[in-house]
């Protein structure tokens, strides 16, 4: 019995679940051809009180806290559906209106956003410059003339989870372009001089719509800053603990879900007159990956109470991404052997989340850098 969900936590748990099982899991593969997921499905979520449920009410949303986010996390990966973006926009976009916005700007954004009418990015990266964001190149200028106080956004963006759908970009820009301070400028998607590139193709993740973003002389109200001028670094980091602590939640999901598909089908599947599970080979594989994900659980747990309780450290953060991602790959490449040939077949749901594990040791900082964060708290 996991002791850090609330039974208000298990209540949202059965919604979500039969949202997914309804309105997702038929349709993945559509959606994977597609290299999108229709904005429809957006306001079903939003209808269904899905979407941002850290929101407070005031502004929209049902007010609830990181067990809530964990659940919807972990039910999307259950099923293999992390393609769809709904994390990005819940748990990364809106918590940044909601910690570093004004309140015009909660009340200007924040409902569509629950209500699915208003699909959030965050747009950080950008072509070459990996993980090192204090070297982007994209440029905001402050300027006064006849219209009143604006900004003008110049630059690129690339990796952009939500980019095809994307109505709102929270970006990350410098003022200074020899300087490595970062101000973050909200740009709605229908402003002049803001355009999308193609939808990016992946090895992975392929119904998620992954784009770059262009910012030609992009001018919006100085009103659009989101927090202080040469701030935005800072703000970055104070939520990646939680972002990264993410990672490792749906990593242990993953894990949980792809396991129990293993153990049926290897009862199943018959080979040299006896099931597969019945080899004492199997039954050890599979009893290593079961204590691995106990392991993994425990932790996870742990790190969901104390971003609950607000005590999440970066470097606890960093340690329960690199673990996670890390396990993640190596238990469901075991898991995809067990299955043989038909691992390796699409339609099976293994071998396509054995590839779409792969990107969460790249993503929300490499285990490279993790590996980097948690040694300076040595």
């Amino acid at each position: 019995m996991r002791t850090v969900f609330r039974d208000d936590h298990e209540q949202f748990r059965q919604t979500a679940r039969r949202f997914v099982e309804k309105e997702i899991t038929p349709h993945l593969h559509t959606w994977e051809a597609a290299g999108i997921v229709p904005k429809s499905l957006w306001l079903k979520a939003g209808e269904a009180g899905l979407l941002c449920a850290t929101v407070p009410e005031e502004f929209g949303g049902s007010g609830g806290d990181y067990g809530h986010s964990a659940v919807m996390v972990e039910e999307l990966a259950r099923a293999n559906a992390t393609a769809v973006g709904f994390t990005t926009h819940s748990e990364i976009v809106a918590p940044y209106i909601v910690a570093y916005g004004t309140d015009e700007q909660k009340q200007r954004w924040l409902p569509g956003m629950v209500s699915g009418e208003l699909i959030g990015v965050i747009a950080m990266s950008e072509p070459g410059i990996g993980s090192d964001l204090r070297s982007m190149r994209t440029t905001v200028k402050r300027i006064t003339d006849e219209q009143g106080d604006a900004y003008i956004v110049n630059g690129q963006k690339t990796f952009i989870t939500n980019g095809g759908n994307a109505g709102l970009m929270v970006t990350a820009t410098k003022l200074d372009p020899a300087d490595k301070k970062l101000t973050l400028i909200c740009v709605e998607s229908e402003r002049a001089g803001f355009s999308k590139g193609r939808l990016l193709e992946k090895i992975g993740l392929k119904g998620q719509d992954t784009s770059e973003l262009f910012f030609d002389n992009v001018r919006v109200p100085v009103e659009n800053r989101l927090g202080e001028e040469n701030e935005g670094f800072k703000y970055l980091t104070h939520q990646l603990a939680w972002e990264r602590t993410i990672i490792g939640i749906r990593a242990a999901a993953s894990i949980e879900a792809l396991l129990e598909e293993t153990i049926q089908y290897t009862r199943d599947r018959k080979v040299f007159g006896q099931s597969v599970f019945d080899f004492q080979n199997t039954r050890f594989k599979l009893a290593e990956c079961k204590a691995q994900l106990t392991m993994l659980q425990v932790f996870v747990d742990d790190c969901l109470a104390k971003a609950m309780r607000g005590e999440l450290t970066p470097e606890v953060g960093a340690m329960c991404k690199l673990l996670g991602s890390e396990m993640q790959g190596k238990v469901l490449d075991e898991l995809l052997q067990l299955h043989g040939g038909y691992g390796f077949m699409s339609e099976y749901k293994i071998g396509r989340a054995w590839v779409d594990a792969r990107v969460a040791r790249i993503y929300g900082g490499t285990s490279e850098i993790m590996k980097e964060i948690i040694a300076r708290s040595l």
